[in-house]
Parts: C-alpha cells; structure tokens; sequence
C-alpha cells in the first residue's frame, strides 16, 4: 500500500530553525474507557498550506512538536482531555494547511476531536479531526488532518495537492490481504458474509456480482475465505460482533455500550432455553393473556448467564464487555412498554379504516400504489381473480371506470416479487400467500380496503395459481375470514418492510456511497463535507446486521417469513431498483398518487391526507433548498461539475462498483454534470439517509410492538369452507387467530429487535445539526445551515398544526397515534422510544 508520506520528510531532529517563531494549540483528545492517553511520546508536526518545500513538492514541513499538560475538560457531552503544543517554525512558513499526527502509545489508540492553532493577530486556526489514530508501531505511518476549510480539486493550494492526492491513494488500498482493525481502507466486497458452507442448514448464495444475485456491495474485510465452496468469508461465532470495520465508520465506545446494552435483552430471547418455552406453552391462549404477558410481567427476571457469556465470547474487546455488563446490571426493565397501537383504544388495529391508515402513516407508508389497471395484471400479463363484482357495490355511487378516472382506486400489491419463491416459503414450515389489496378513496380522505386476494402457486408445474378472494365483513365467519386475510396481507406488509423498505432501499443502498466518498472525495472537498454527517454509523450498523440479523440463521430468519430465502428475495427486487427513483417526488410519481404540477413544490398527491407524503414533501423541499445553495456556493457552472476530477471518480465508483450490477440501466443514474444534476443526486442521498430511514425505521415499535396488528409469519392458512379448520376458526375465532401468526418466542424475540432498532440513542445527531460548529470555517456555509435549521423549524411547526386537526383523520386514526415520524427535531431533545425526529444518518 501506498504510504502517505516519504521517509525522508520524517527527520525527527529537535532542532528548531534559527530564527524560529513560535505557533501555539490546544490538542482535544476524548478521554475512552480502558484506553491509554496519548503521552509524550506523541508528536505532532505542521505542513504548510501556503509555503512549498520545492525539494519535495509539498507543504514546508515543521519539526515535530509533543504533547503538554493534559488537562480533564469537557465537549458537548462528551469527556476529553486538552493538551498544549507548541510549534516552532520558519518565520517563512506561512499559514499552516495540514497537521500530521504521530502516536508513540506502544499499543493504545486515541480518539482525536480537534486541533487548534492560535496565530498571530487574533487569528486561529481549526483541524476538525475526529478520527481514530493508532500508534505508529502498528500503522507505520502519521495521520494526516487537514485545514477545515473546503477546497475543489482544481483549487486546492499548491502546497496540500500532493498530499491530497497521497492521503486518498492510502484509503483504497490494493484489495488484497486481511484487514488489520487499525487499517483505514475502504475496498468492495459481495454478500458473502451470510452463510456457512460448513453447515448445509446455514448454506446461502452469495449476492452481488452476478446477473442472478444483483446486489449492492459492502466494505471488504479480508476475513478468510472457506474452503469449502471458496467464496464464503469464515466467521468465529453465529453471534459475531469482532468484524473490521475502518476506525473512522466505528460507534464511540458509549454508543457501542448502549448499543448492545440495548440488544442485550434482544440476544437473550434469541438463547432462551425450550425448556422455558415448554413450561409455559409456545401459543398465547387469548389476546388479554398476550397483552398481560408482554406489557405486565417482567420479560426476564434476569439476563441469562448463557447470553453474557455467549455476549463476552463475541465482542472484539474485554473493556467494552464489562461497560456494557455494568449497565445490563444496573438497568432492570420491567416489561416491554405499552405500543402506542393499542395505549389508547386496545381494539382499534382491528377496524378496516386503521389497516388502511398504516399504508399511509404507518412504519411502511411507501409501498401502497394507485391502480392503473382493472383487474390488476401481473408482470407476466396474467390478469388477477378479482372481478368487478366483488368491489362494485363498496363503492357507493361511484362506478369502477369513475373511480379509476377520479384517481380514487389503490392498491398494496405484494404478488409479483413472492409468487416465484412462495413453494419454497413455505416448505419452511409456514404459510405464506402473495397478496393484492384494493382500496377505495373515500370522500372524507381516508382509505376503504374493499377486496383481497391470496394466491398461491398451483400444486402443479407452471405459473398457474389458486386464488380466494375476500371481501370486508365484520360478523359472523366472514368477519373471521376477512381479519384472517387482513392478517396475511399484513404478514407480506411486514416482510416487505424490513427487508427491502428498510434493511435494502436505506441501509445496503447507501453503504456503496460512503466507500465510495472515503476513496474518491478528499475530506477537503466540498461535496465530502456535506455528506459526512449522513454516513455516522452506518458502516457499523450493517455490519452488526449482517452479523446477527441477516445471517444464516440470524434473528430476522427466524422472525421473518422468507427465513433463509429473505436476502435472495431482496435480489431479486434490487434486479429492478434505481437511484433515480428514490428521491421522494420522483417515488410519488412512478407510484402514482402524485401528479406533476404547475402547483408549489411541482407536485399535486391524489390522497390529499397522506402524512408520510404531505411532511416528507416539506422535508424533500428544506433537504433540496440547503443542497442546491451549498452546490451554488461552491459550483458557479456546469464545466466546474464536470471538470471536478474527485467528483467524477467518485461517481464512477458508485455506479460501476458500489451499486456496480445496476450500471446497465441507464434510466437508474443521472449524468453527474451539471449543478442541478449533483443537486437532485446529493438530495437525494441525504433524503435515504435521513427522512425516508427515519420514516420507515422508528416507528416499528409504535405499530409492530403488538404483534397481532404486524405479524411477521403465519403458520395456518385461511381455512377452506367445510374443512375441519373451518369448524375450528367457528368454534373458537381469536384461539384461531393466535395460533396462526407467530408463536409465543418468535413474537417475543421480534418484539425485542424491533424496540432496539426504535430507540433513538443518546449521540444522535439530527437533521440540520453537525457534530460541532466547526466543521467549515466558511461563514457562508454556516449562514446557509442556518436558514436549512429555520425551513426545518417551519415543517415541525407544521406538523403540529396538521397533528391537531381534526379534518386530516389520517393523522392520528381510530388507534389515535399521531403522525410525527417526519417531525425532523431540529433540537435534537428525542432520546429512546419517541417516534419522533430524523436523524442525519442511517445510524441505528
């Protein structure tokens, strides 16, 4: 690899120059439990960012100046130490550009927060670091900071281009060898982290790289590869929590602690023995029984000694173990908290209006579709059993062809991506349908389901299916059949959330981009500066996913209805994914409850009370406004886009690498050059990463912590007329209903994932803030963060005002939760279990 910085540049002589001067700063080092301070034996040395050395080509080079002091002090939230350094340097040395560090620690790291110097008349400059940095004796190399100030690449100073373009070239490394944790490379790699070829149950295909598995790819580790199958990375444990990940993509060691700490309870349903299971029987006998064991009783009287060991085996580091034991021990929860689903009317998920009302402000308000077409048609041209018989007297006086013209018809369509796996499926000992749910667009706003179809694939050869078609009904056995269908229609709803909603069109789309950022964008370049606070904790989040979620079986096997199919599934609709449609206004548009418009914001909704679309059109807005001014400010024409070598690079690599098995379909990219281009691909990015992850990810508690409201897996069918099932669900209706969606442990540990992944952790940083004030020196900038900060302010205000009236009836519903998933808290005040703010970042 590349070393960033020539041998001969690293002249430890002390002495200083003859007519010296003196440049004094302050060094801000997080104080990290179990860790060593850095001590003298770390240097530090300037480069200047005005003044050549013409015998090397960079920055004159300082000699090396050491640590002092080191005083307990205290940033934001966070404890940290200051030291003092003092820097002798030529009185020709010019403004410093860059600042190299040195860790002479013989074995700890440091995690540095900031540089500052103070120069003559008043002025000071500030190195915004952040950043891990290892000791020497393991690297070999100093790291090296740059000036916060933002520079394109054609006019970055003379002095900082070398080692610009040298400290890029030593974040790509040579995609060989296995990564070493103090490593900062950023490389591609496939899915072939999932499975075990060792284990015939655990074997999965590998996706990414190939016409039959498309996917996104992920950070390349370097772990062994099996030699079994000679593809599989090998893993130490089914629970694996010590992975590589670059230092810089790591939770802080309190966000990891709180991390786990919080799955801890998770992991330890997942290790429950049976023998528990079997003391107490696998089924709830009654819904008063499942609230009062769930939301009454402890959940544990205490964690299993089992899942702390199993816990101490798996995490890369003894220290963060005991932090996260002494904070398991001095934490007791109770039981699970009440879902705001049924806090204020335990009976309202029940009704026809709040299943239709979850389509549109629920944890999954992204995949419900206006009907083009009666009957619905699959891809494949077979047109569905649904007749116009089964829905027209629902729609009082409105004909079918009317109620098509007048954009009133929708649909949840949950057929075409399952009917090829569903014989598959459900070989897995559940019972899974592909699904259809029409919806008619009441006069009032809300949304009336009026048909359901259940497919599945024919017990035959082919692509014939048996279809049964429901219709609403509430009494008697057709209001037993029409909550099981509702019941199934939410099971595809509940698997289609987390898998691609959630887990592929947020987390596994945008880890491409942040590789390719750290490969091709200097952190000095502009565009780099704007995404950084997108990419907090991404990396190490889905890192642990695949590790304990989606790893052959992981927990979302186990609770999901796809098991061991569910990430294959999810490529096959990545096959179809484009980035072009992933900006809100454009996802409206092909899913056709919106219209192109002459109106303000160019867009017109057919459903006019649709909360995740009327907030997330004002947060599009604010998010696009801040982008196109901060591109404006930096980008005075189309030739400076295309002329932007970095920019250009780093768009070849999302394309052809990163997201490189959709490079063939031309419609999923924009052509990076012009302004307006960048604009709609950088609003878009920050748009996944921020609101639509929000939207789809911490309201799942709210909504899926009943798990009758959100099952995750049916084990019955709909029972046929005249079958013994049939006489059962008659005698007996909620008993029915209980043993057909999942049992007592699957609910239980798919409860417990989805309140860690609801929580909002203690260092979420918000849409609108940054992690410090000086993350640019730019004046500008921050002036145009500010008017960002204040159009978000607008939309909470909004938000509120919608929440309270009484018109909107999609806002709150028959279950009475409030729509506040896109309130983008700009103050950043929710902590924990609030499904409320957007924070920056796809981070939890």
């Amino acid at each position: 690899m590349q070393m960033p910085f020539c041998p001969k540049l690293w002249d430890r002589s002390p002495v200083p120059p003859a007519n010296a001067i003196a440049v004094n700063g302050t060094v801000v080092v997080a104080n990290t439990f179990g860790l060593s301070a850095p001590g003298k034996s770390t240097t530090l040395r300037l480069f200047s960012g005005t003044q050549i050395d013409h015998e090397t080509g960079k920055g004159k080079l300082s000699p090396e100046a050491p640590l002092r002091g080191g005083k307990k002090s205290k940033h934001g939230k966070t404890s940290t130490t200051t030291y003092h350094v003092t820097f002798l340097v030529d009185a020709d040395f010019g403004t410093p550009g860059a600042v190299s560090v040195r860790n002479g620690n013989r074995a700890d790291q440091f995690f540095l927060r900031h540089v500052r110097l103070e120069l003559a008349e008043d002025r000071s400059i500030h190195f915004e670091c952040n950043s891990w940095v290892y000791p020497y004796k393991k690297t070999a190399s100093d790291r090296l900071f740059f000036i916060n100030s933002s520079y394109l690449p054609s006019k970055t100073p003379e002095a900082l281009v070398l080692l610009r373009d040298e400290e890029l070239r030593s974040l790509r490394g040579d995609g060989k060898g296995e990564r070493k944790d103090w490593e900062r490379i950023y490389d591609y790699d496939r899915y072939n982290d999932l499975g075990n070829p060792d284990n015939p149950e655990h074997v999965r295909p590998v996706v990414g790289g190939t016409r039959t598995h498309p996917y996104p790819r992920r950070c390349r580790t370097g772990r062994a590869i099996s030699n079994t199958d000679g593809v599989t990375e090998t893993r130490k444990h089914m629970i694996n929590l010590d992975f590589y990940i670059p230092p810089d993509e790591r939770f802080s060691p309190g966000k990891l602690a709180e991390v786990l700490k919080l799955g801890v309870q998770a992991v330890t349903h997942f290790v429950i023995p049976e023998a528990r299971t079997l003391i107490h029987g696998n089924d709830f006998k009654s819904m008063e029984q499942l609230r009062k064991d769930l939301y009454s009783r402890p959940v544990q009287p205490a964690v299993d000694g089992e899942v702390m060991e199993k816990l101490k085996s798996s995490v890369p580091s003894h220290k963060t173990y005991k932090q996260v034991a002494k904070a398991v021990k001095e934490e007791h929860p109770a039981k699970f908290p009440i879902p705001q689903v049924i806090q204020q009317d335990p009976e309202a998920w029940r009704s026809d209006e709040e299943f239709a009302r979850e389509m549109l402000a629920g944890l999954n308000p992204v995949a419900i579709k206006r009907l083009q077409t009666f009957p619905p048609v699959s891809s494949g041209g077979k047109k569905s059993s649904i007749t116009a018989e089964h829905i027209k007297s629902q729609l009082g006086d409105v004909t079918i062809e009317m109620a098509m013209h007048q954009k009133r018809l929708y649909i949840l369509d949950h057929h075409d991506y399952l009917m090829p796996y569903l014989r598959r499926i459900n070989t897995l000992g559940v019972c899974i349908y592909a699904s259809r749910t029409l919806l008619f667009l009441k006069a009032d706003g809300t949304l009336k389901p009026v048909v359901i179809e259940l497919s599945l694939p024919s017990d035959g050869e082919g692509d014939t299916e048996l279809s049964r078609v429901f219709l609403p009904a509430s009494h008697g056995t057709e209001g037993h059949l029409w909550q099981l269908a509702k019941a199934h229609v939410s099971v595809n709803d509940s698997g289609y959330h987390q898998l691609i909603s959630h887990w592929l069109f947020t987390h596994a789309a945008v880890e491409p981009f942040i590789i390719a950022t750290r490969r091709q964008l200097s952190a000095m370049h502009p565009i780099h500066k704007l995404l950084e606070p997108h990419f907090k904790d991404t990396m190490q989040i889905n890192t642990l996913a695949r590790s304990i979620l989606l790893n052959a079986g992981g927990i979302l096997e186990r609770t999901m209805y796809p098991g061991k199919y569910a990430v294959e599934m999810s490529s096959a609709i990545y096959g179809d994914w484009r980035f072009t449609e992933q900006s809100l206004p454009n996802d409206l548009l092909k899913r056709g409850v919106a219209s192109s418009s002459n109106e303000p914001g160019g867009l017109t909704l057919h459903i006019e009370d649709y909360p995740y679309a009327v907030d997330g059109l004002e947060v599009w807005h604010a998010i696009d406004g801040w982008v196109r001014s901060y591109c404006a400010h930096f980008y005075h024409g189309d030739k400076e886009v295309d002329g932007d070598a970095e920019l250009q690079a780093w768009w070849h690599d999302v394309r052809t690498v990163g997201h490189g098995d959709r490079q063939g379909d031309q419609a999923c990219w924009l052509a990076l050059d012009t302004v307006d281009h960048l604009a709609q691909t950088l609003s878009t990015l920050i748009w996944i990463a921020s609101a639509l992850h929000a939207a789809v990810n911490f309201g799942q508690y709210a909504y899926a912590g009943f798990p009758p409201n959100r099952p995750t897996r049916c084990r019955r069918f709909v029972p046929l007329p005249g079958s013994p099932e049939m006489t059962q669900l008659e005698a007996d209706p909620e008993k029915f209903f209980l043993e057909m969606v999942p049992d007592r442990f699957t609910a239980t540990l798919g409860l417990a994932l989805i309140e860690v992944l609801s929580n909002h952790t203690s260092d979420e940083v918000y849409l609108g803030q940054r992690a410090t004030s000086t993350w640019t020196d730019d004046g500008q900038l921050l002036r145009l963060l500010d008017r960002f900060r204040e159009d978000l302010r607008r939309v909470e205000k909004r938000v509120e005002e919608r929440n309270k009236d009484q018109r909107l009836k999609n806002r709150r519903g028959p279950a009475k939760v409030p729509y506040t998933l896109l309130f983008p808290d700009v103050a950043g005040q929710e902590k924990g279990l609030t499904g409320k703010g957007i924070p920056n970042s796809v981070s939890i």
